[in-house]
């Protein structure tokens, strides 16, 4: 059972207290019903009761069950699939922009973080990968992929490349645990800034089967360029499921 996020618990509490005095419209009062259901009663991936159910039981039009469904959905609550049904929406986790490794980012918004292998070759990288790692022209890099997991879960799906002359001995390390740590404690390349591009696209085949959606979905797009003082110490691209993970950034006029 999740609980409910501060926002919706209040929300909850409040509509039911004007509800109590019939001073709120039926589709909110509907909606406060299907949030707690969302967030309390229910876990993620289980269905909602239909539309004619939710009629019957709440005295209601299938106007207003339609109205208040859509606002969950729109609200990232639930989701619905064409055929079966709304189910509840699995949780989004909501990360703060900044620099850290993807074991920090999950560990800092309370998941486990966790990393399946998928790849560790020496090979020759793209010309835009050379340029962000300052690599001489012939030379090769390690090409590391991985899926990425939070509490055992498909998030994200990651292909990262690596100096082979600077970082010789790569393929041999851990590539479960936290690169960037390794990267400090054996090779003595502490990364202290990146650059980093994010945006959108469509999962490809391959990537919509890795993280479990389907092809063609909308993903989060993320090029990285990690240093270590001056030095590039990895270039890495990559695909967040949507609906599992945002960024959340603060902005100043400063």
């Amino acid at each position: 059972m999740r609980q409910t996020p501060p926002e919706n618990r209040e929300w909850v509490a409040v509509a039911q207290q004007i509800a109590a005095k019939g001073m709120v419209p039926k589709h909110a009062q509907l909606r406060a019903i299907l949030v707690d259901m969302c967030t309390n009663q229910l876990s993620p991936g289980d269905a909602l009761p239909s539309e004619r159910q939710l009629c019957l039981d709440h005295g209601v039009s299938r106007v207003t069950v339609r109205e208040a469904l859509s606002q969950l959905v729109a609200d990232g609550l639930a989701v619905r699939v064409h055929g079966r049904g709304t189910f509840v929406a699995e949780r989004t986790h909501r990360s703060e922009l900044g620099l850290a490794s993807f074991h920090e980012d999950m560990r800092r918004l309370g998941l486990e973080p966790g990393t399946v292998v998928l790849s560790i070759d020496r090979e020759d990288p793209s010309p835009a990968t050379a340029a962000a790692l300052r690599m001489a022209e012939k030379h090769q890099a390690w090409h590391v992929r991985r899926l990425r997991l939070a509490n055992q879960a498909p998030i994200s799906v990651e292909d990262a490349w690596y100096n082979a002359d600077l970082l010789p001995e790569l393929d041999s390390v851990d590539f479960t645990a936290s690169v960037y740590e390794t990267l400090d404690s054996r090779f003595g390349y502490p990364v202290d800034r990146a650059e980093q591009t994010v945006g959108a696209g469509p999962a490809s085949s391959e990537t919509a089967a890795l993280l479990g959606i389907r092809k063609g979905t909308a993903v989060m797009t993320f090029d990285r360029i990690a240093y270590s003082g001056e030095q590039p110490v990895e270039h890495a691209y990559s695909w967040f499921r949507a609906d599992r993970y945002q960024l959340h950034m603060t902005l100043t006029d400063h």
